[in-house]
């Protein structure tokens, strides 16, 4: 039998071999003597009888023996190698650890330890993990997609050229179950010809085959309305809902003689989505925003309440028209900006120069106005929404950044102190009783118990309840002066209806004075019900 050996001569390591009569230095230096003894000792006839003795106990089953103690090879114990490796002598050891030595990692993964060496390992079965994640949505099951099927070949087979947009709020009903104000968007979005016509097919091609029908709410709704290269909703991606809110809603029939109202009354709706939702403040509503907002229940009740003024969250009219008619009794000038001047003149009188300086400067949130020292609607709405219902998070950070001087995200005392003492020269001027600074910090400390007594942060207002009287204190003097007051009727209210917020109920009652000016009767001889901070005498 003749042995090739040049395949494993090139790949010895020299330092296997460890001959006591050569260093494994020289063995390093030469490499071509290891070769040539390993050479050597495949030519023996010992060596080919052992080789054939093992592929023969190979192809029997036979398990192998390391020694080469095989019936056809009569070779003794020790004695098996050839007489060039002494018997008697031992090889060292590696200088590497035992764990670490080659010979030991050899011997653990030797045939020896397997069985036979020809015996294949048999490959680990893998389990099959069922796919989680779809990108474009995971895809119906067959009973759903069929009932699906079923129900628009109904709708369709009645209009076989397709259906135009009046005839489509019956399949944005009864199969897309959505709001019937989405009918005239999720049309435009099938209809990418602007057609007039949505066929059965392009239908199914969108809304089953593009896996809408297993989406939730959420992000069907957000998929209607965003662009198709945008990740996120802007403010105009939310008119044509509101134009469709506009033209259906019963509630609302009596603005289509004014078209002008009409867009203020979408554009309003729309800040006020974006003031409450919109967290990050930018502009680009994302999907989760939209989750963790509470727009999806209020588009369903507008839906299903006739009342619009009964749907308090962003689409009562009642309240864009307290909102309108506020900006217009301060925009003198009727150019729709408003001044520092008009809007000192804010809730008769009562907030400090200071505050409106810190909202001018653009501080919390700049002006979208793009005129210098001007306030354009959608930054009064944001400012109003802020002032009326101070315990909301949006209000807390608008006012937090006006006192916050230095922007380090903590309230010092001094930065209180610098805001408090317009207040108390206020006071002094009409000759109340003033409270030191030091008591009012006392009592700030004692509302908000901030971690640490030295600064506020936004999180300690976020986590008191009394937070928005502390900027009542700094900067507003009227609704100071009625909270240490404490009308125990707005107390009676706040208990008799816990639901609404303090923007809720100032609303109504704003709505009520409004509507009686509009009347022509004079709002101070109502009833209480009508009562409002307003009334005081100017401050």
């Amino acid at each position: 039998m003749d042995i090739d050996a040049s395949g494993d001569v090139t790949s010895l390591d020299p330092e296997l071999l460890q001959l006591p009569e050569l260093s494994p230095l020289a063995l390093k230096t030469n490499p071509q003597i290891a070769e040539d003894l390993f050479a050597q000792w495949l030519s023996l006839p010992e060596t080919g009888r052992l080789v054939k003795s093992l592929i023969e106990d190979a192809r029997a089953g036979t398990p192998f023996n390391a020694l080469g103690n095989s019936n056809s090879v009569n070779v003794a114990g020790s004695n098996m190698l050839p007489s060039m490796f002494p018997a008697a002598t031992t090889p060292p050891l590696s200088p590497r650890s035992s764990s670490g030595s080659p010979r030991v990692s050899k011997q653990r993964t030797s045939p020896s330890s397997l069985g036979s060496p020809l015996k294949l390992v048999t490959e680990q079965v893998r389990e099959v993990i069922p796919q989680f994640y779809f990108r474009d949505g995971r895809p119906p099951s067959n009973d759903i997609k069929e009932q699906c099927l079923s129900r628009i070949n109904d709708i369709f087979n009645k209009k076989m050229d397709g259906l135009q947009m009046h005839e489509f709020k019956s399949i944005t009903k009864e199969i897309c179950r959505l709001p019937s104000f989405f009918s005239s968007p999720l049309f435009r979005k099938i209809d990418t010809d602007d057609t007039g016509i949505v066929t059965r097919d392009a239908f199914i091609k969108y809304w089953v085959d593009g896996n809408m029908l297993t989406m939730d709410t959420a992000t069907q709704m957000f998929k209607i309305l965003k662009q198709p290269a945008c990740n996120y909703l802007s403010k105009v991606d939310f008119k044509p809902l509101l134009l469709e809110l506009l033209a259906t809603h019963p509630g609302l029939e009596f603005l289509q003689s004014t078209p002008e109202f009409q867009e203020r009354y979408a554009e309003t709706v729309i800040y006020r989505i974006f003031y409450y939702i919109n967290k990050s403040g930018n502009g680009r509503l994302t999907l989760r925003e939209l989750k963790r907002g509470n727009l999806i229940a209020a588009i369903q009740h507008a839906d299903e309440e006739e009342d619009i003024n009964k749907v308090l969250r962003y689409f009562s009219y009642e309240h864009f028209y307290v909102i309108y008619c506020k900006f217009w009794e301060l925009d003198t000038d009727h150019d729709f900006l408003i001044d520092k001047e008009n809007l000192i003149r804010y809730g008769n009188h009562a907030l400090t120069y200071r505050i409106v300086e810190r909202i001018f400067s653009q501080t919390p949130r700049k002006f979208t106005s793009k005129v210098e020292g001007k306030m354009g609607y959608e930054d009064f709405v944001y400012f109003m929404l802020s002032e009326e219902d101070k315990s909301a998070d949006p209000s807390l950070e608008y006012w937090f950044k006006c006192i916050d001087l230095d922007g380090n995200g903590v309230l010092t005392p001094s930065e209180l102190q610098f805001f408090y003492e317009e207040q108390l020269h206020r006071m002094e001027c009409l000759a109340q009783e003033p409270v030191l600074f030091e008591d009012i910090l006392c009592q700030i400390i004692d509302m908000v118990a901030p971690k640490r007594e030295e600064y506020i942060t936004l999180n300690d207002l976020k986590g008191c309840k009394l937070s928005g009287n502390v900027f009542n204190i700094l900067f507003n003097l009227n609704k100071f002066m009625a909270f240490e007051s404490r009308d125990p009727f707005l107390i009676r209210q706040e208990r008799e209806d816990p639901t609404m917020t303090e923007w809720d109920r100032f609303a109504h009652r704003e709505y009520i004075r409004l509507s009686m000016e509009e009347d022509g009767e004079d709002a101070s001889n109502g009833s209480i019900e009508v009562w409002d901070e307003s009334f005081e005498a100017p401050f």
